[in-house]
C-alpha cells in the first residue's frame, strides 16, 4: 500500500515533499503558495482557492492540466498548510482496499480526535467507475475531504457524482517567464537547488530549455539538472551550461498529447475549424500538431472526410473524390512520404469554397421527428399495384415530358408545403445551383397559390389570431424584466468574465450583475460595491445561502473611493480582472474622478464593461399626449417646462450625455474600446401609482433628494396649470399601455497592459 499519511504543520515524509538524494525536480517543489510560482488565475491574492487554503477551510477539489503545471505541488503545500490529517494514495498504484484503510482510518480519526481528513488521490482518471464510486459515499458524508489530480478533462475522465461535489481548477501551461523563475531559483538555492555550487548558465542555453519545455516546470528542472551534472567543472571551479549542452539536455519539445483527452479533441477540433474557416496557414500548423505528437493519419482522414461533405458540399463536389483519393494513396505510400498526402489534402479542403447547405437534411429529420407521420401525396405513390383501385400515381407529371425535364408539381405532403429545407450558398459552384432551385420554387409557389399543383393555398397564410395576441400580450407583461437581462447579459458578455476572474461590481444595489458573476467566476471572487450599509446589509442577507466560501465581497461607499474601500478590507493587494456596472455613474458628481478611482484597482489588462442610463436621452412625458388635447399655449408652456429639466448643468443625472462619458474614460487612462449609444423602447402601463409619483399630493421629497414632476413643472406652470396637465395625463393615459424611450451608453475600456 503506497498510502502516506502527512501531519498538517510539518514536513511529511512521503513522495510529495521530498528529501535527500531526490531528483532537482522533486527538491525544489515548492512548500508554501508563496514559494509557489505561475497560476496566479486561481492562487493570486483575492482568489479563492489562495483564500480557502490560508483560511483552512477546504472543500472537495480537482486539480486538472497537462503534466508540469503544479497540480501535485499544490497538493503539497496544501498538506504544509492545513491543520487536517493529509493522506494521499496513487491511483496507478493502489484500489479499492487502500481506499477502504484510508477511509478506516479517518473515521477512527474524527472520532476520537476531531480531525478531519483530506485525501489527496494523484492521477484519479486511473481509478474505474466502481473505484471512484467507493470514494462516493464518503466524500458526501464528510468522512474525508477529497483532493483530485488528473491530466484528463474531469467531466469525462471522473464520474459526474464526484465532479458535482467537487470544485474543479484548471491549471495552466506555465508561462516563459515563470520556468526562468523556477530556473534562476534552482541555481540559487544554496539547500535545496545548486546554490552551493557554482553555476552559470548562458542566456541563449536557459532560453532553449524554457522554449523546448512548453510550459513544463518538471521538465525544465529535469533539464538543468542533467545539464549541470554531466558538466565537467571549468578550470575557474565553474560549471558553465551553454547552448551546447542545453540542447543536449533537451533535445525534442514536449508536447503534451493524449490520444483520448481533451488535447487530443482541442486539437483536431481548431484544425477542422481552420479548416472551414480558409485558413490554410493554421491547418497546417495543427495538423503538423497532431502529426509531430503521433495522431493516427487515418483518424484525419477520416474527419477530413466528414468537413468535405459537412462545410464543403455542393460548393466544390470534387473536394470528397480529393480527399478519398489522398486516403487511399496514404494507405499505399505510408509514413513517413505518406504526409505529402495529409498535407495535399488539408491544402485541398482550406482553400476550397464553402457551404453547409447539406446541414438541411437534418432540418428535414427534425421535421420529421416533430410532425405527424403524413402520407404521400397520391399521385407520388406507386402506380404498378393500386392504380386501378385506387388511383395511386393518378395525376403525376412526368419531368422528361415537359422542357428542362422540369415541371411543378406537389412532392411534399400537403402539411409541409412551402418548407424549405435546402438553402443553397452562393460559393462555387452552388452559385449557380442556387439560382436555378430559386427559379424552380418561385414556380411551385405560383403553382400551389393557383391551386395547380393540388396544394391548399391556406397554407401559406394561416396564422391563428388567439396565439399571437397571446404571445404578444406576455411579451408586453415581461418586457421590462427582459430589457433588464438583455442588458446584464449584454455587460457580461462584453466584460468576458473567465472562472478565475476576480470581479468588482460598480453598483450591487439590485444585485442584476452580481449574482451572474458570482456564477461566471466560480473560482476567482466577486466584490460588490453599494453606497450605503443598508443596501449592504440586504445583499448580506441573500448571499448567506452561500458557502462561506462563496460570498461576494461587500463594500459600502462611494465609487470615488472604491481604493480605499478595498484595501481596508485586508484581503492582500488586490487587484481586478474585470469592473462591471450599470448606472454607476448615474449619480457621480465627478464622473472623471469616479473612473479614475476605478482604473486604479484594475489589474494591467482588465476590461471595464458598463451600461449607463442617460436620462436626458429618455422619454419625455408630454410627448406621450396629442398636442391639442392641451392647446397651444399650455402645451409649448408644459414643453419648455419639462425640457428645462434635463438642461440644469449642475445635476449630475442629467448633465452628460455619450461625450461625456467618452471623455471621462480616456481622462480615467483606460484605453477606450467601444462607445455606443442606443434608443430603446418598453412599454409601461399607466396607473393611478405611476401618476401620484409623478404628482404626489405633496412636495415631500424622495430621500434622494429630488424633486417631483409636480415640483418641477410648478417652476414655469402655475399651480392651476399644472393641474390642467395632471388631468390631461389623467384622461388620455390612466389604464394604458405607453411606449417609453430610452437611451442607454455601452462602454468597453481596458487597463493599459
Amino acid at each position: 500500500m503506497t498510502q502516506k499519511e502527512m501531519p498538517g504543520g510539518t514536513p511529511p515524509a512521503c513522495e510529495l515533499l521530498p528529501g535527500e538524494g531526490e531528483p532537482l525536480a522533486a527538491r525544489m517543489r515548492p512548500r508554501t503558495l508563496d514559494e509557489f510560482v505561475g497560476q496566479d488565475h486561481i492562487v493570486a491574492p483575492g482568489r479563492l482557492l489562495r483564500r480557502a487554503i490560508q483560511a483552512d477551510q477546504l472543500s472537495s477539489l480537482i486539480f486538472y492540466g497537462p503534466p508540469g503545471t503544479g497540480k501535485t505541488t499544490l497538493a503539497a503545500v496544501i498538506a504544509n498548510t492545513t491543520r487536517s490529517r493529509f493522506v494521499t494514495l496513487n491511483a496507478v498504484l493502489t484500489g479499492v482496499k487502500d481506499l477502504r484503510e484510508a477511509v478506516r482510518q479517518a473515521r477512527d480519526r474524527m472520532g476520537s480526535h476531531g480531525q478531519r481528513t483530506i485525501l489527496f488521490v494523484d492521477e484519479v482518471h486511473r481509478w474505474n467507475k466502481a473505484q471512484q464510486d467507493g470514494l462516493l459515499p464518503w466524500v458526501e458524508n464528510g468522512t474525508v475531504i477529497l483532493i483530485g489530480a488528473t491530466t484528463e478533462n474531469p467531466y469525462f475522465s471522473v464520474n459526474p457524482p464526484l465532479v458535482s461535489r467537487s470544485r474543479i481548477f484548471q491549471l495552466k501551461r506555465l508561462t516563459e517567464e515563470d520556468l526562468r523563475t523556477i530556473a534562476r531559483r534552482a541555481l540559487s538555492d544554496p539547500e535545496r537547488g545548486y546554490g552551493r555550487r557554482r553555476v552559470r548558465i548562458e542566456p541563449d542555453a536557459l532560453d532553449h530549455i524554457v522554449d523546448v519545455a512548453n510550459g513544463d516546470a518538471r521538465g525544465v528542472l529535469n533539464a538543468l539538472e542533467l545539464a549541470v551534472e554531466t558538466t565537467p567543472t571549468g578550470a575557474e571551479g565553474v560549471i558553465v551550461v551553454n547552448l551546447a549542452v542545453a540542447e543536449d539536455s533537451i533535445q525534442r519539445r514536449a508536447v503534451f498529447y493524449d490520444r483520448d483527452g481533451d488535447v487530443h479533441y482541442d486539437t483536431i477540433s481548431a484544425f477542422i475549424k481552420s479548416l472551414r474557416g480558409s485558413d490554410p496557414d493554421a491547418a497546417f500548423y495543427w495538423l503538423a500538431r497532431m502529426v509531430y505528437a503521433g495522431e493516427d493519419p487515418r483518424f484525419i482522414f477520416r474527419r477530413m472526410l466528414i468537413l468535405a461533405g459537412e462545410d464543403v458540399g455542393l460548393a466544390d463536389p470534387e473536394a470528397v473524390r480529393v480527399v478519398t483519393a489522398c486516403a487511399e494513396a496514404f494507405d499505399r505510400v505510408g509514413l513517413p512520404e505518406g504526409r505529402f498526402h495529409l498535407a495535399q489534402a488539408a491544402l485541398y479542403l482550406a482553400t476550397a469554397p464553402k457551404s453547409n447547405s447539406v446541414m438541411g437534411f437534418f432540418d428535414a429529420l427534425s421535421a420529421v421527428e416533430k410532425e405527424a407521420e403524413e402520407q404521400v401525396p397520391s399521385h407520388l405513390k406507386d402506380a404498378s399495384r393500386d392504380k386501378k383501385g385506387f388511383g395511386h400515381g393518378e395525376g403525376y407529371l412526368y419531368p422528361h415530358a415537359y422542357r428542362d425535364h422540369w415541371v411543378a408539381q406537389q412532392y411534399l405532403p400537403d402539411t409541409l408545403q412551402g418548407n424549405v429545407f435546402y438553402v443553397p450558398s452562393d460559393q462555387g459552384r452552388e452559385k449557380d445551383i442556387a439560382l436555378r432551385v430559386a427559379r424552380r420554387r418561385e414556380a411551385q409557389v405560383t403553382a400551389m397559390v393557383e391551386g395547380v399543383a393540388a396544394a391548399p393555398p391556406e397554407v401559406l397564410s394561416f396564422s391563428p389570431a388567439d396565439r399571437a395576441r397571446e404571445r404578444w400580450l406576455q411579451r408586453a407583461i415581461s418586457q421590462a424584466g427582459r430589457e433588464l437581462g438583455r442588458v446584464r447579459d449584454r455587460i457580461v458578455a462584453a466584460g468576458a468574465i473567465e472562472r478565475h476572474h476576480v470581479v468588482l461590481d460598480l453598483n450591487g444595489a439590485t444585485g442584476l450583475l452580481t449574482w451572474e458573476a458570482l456564477r461566471r467566476a466560480p473560482e476567482g471572487g466577486v466584490w460588490v460595491l453599494v453606497t450605503d450599509r443598508q443596501t449592504a446589509r440586504a445583499l448580506e442577507a441573500q448571499a448567506l445561502r452561500l458557502p462561506e466560501a462563496d460570498r461576494p465581497f461587500l463594500l459600502a461607499g462611494p465609487l470615488e473611493a472604491v481604493g480605499a474601500l478595498v484595501a481596508a478590507r485586508g484581503q492582500g493587494h488586490v487587484r481586478f480582472d474585470r469592473a462591471l456596472g450599470r448606472n454607476a455613474l448615474l449619480g457621480c458628481r465627478d464622473k472623471t474622478a469616479a473612473l479614475k478611482a476605478v482604473a486604479a484597482v484594475l489589474r494591467a489588462g482588465a476590461v471595464l464593461s458598463m451600461a449607463e442610463t442617460v436620462p436626458r436621452g429618455g422619454q419625455r412625458v408630454y410627448r406621450l399626449v396629442a398636442r391639442e388635447l392641451a392647446g397651444e399655449a399650455l402645451f409649448n408652456k408644459w414643453r419648455d417646462a419639462e425640457e428645462a429639466i434635463y438642461a440644469e448643468p449642475h445635476d449630475p443625472m442629467v448633465n452628460w450625455d455619450a461625450s461625456v462619458f467618452e471623455a471621462a474614460v480616456a481622462s480615467a487612462g483606460l484605453e477606450q474600446g467601444t462607445v455606443q449609444e442606443e434608443q430603446g423602447a418598453t412599454h409601461i402601463l399607466v396607473t393611478e401609482t405611476v401618476l401620484s409619483r409623478w404628482f404626489p399630493v405633496s412636495d415631500h421629497r424622495p430621500a434622494a433628494g429630488r424633486p417631483s414632476y409636480r415640483e418641477r413643472l410648478r417652476r414655469l406652470l402655475s399651480e392651476d396649470e399644472v393641474e390642467r396637465v395632471r388631468a390631461i395625463l389623467t384622461g388620455a393615459l390612466l389604464g394604458t399601455e405607453v411606449g417609453w424611450q430610452s437611451t442607454v451608453v455601452y462602454v468597453t475600456a481596458r487597463a493599459p497592459k
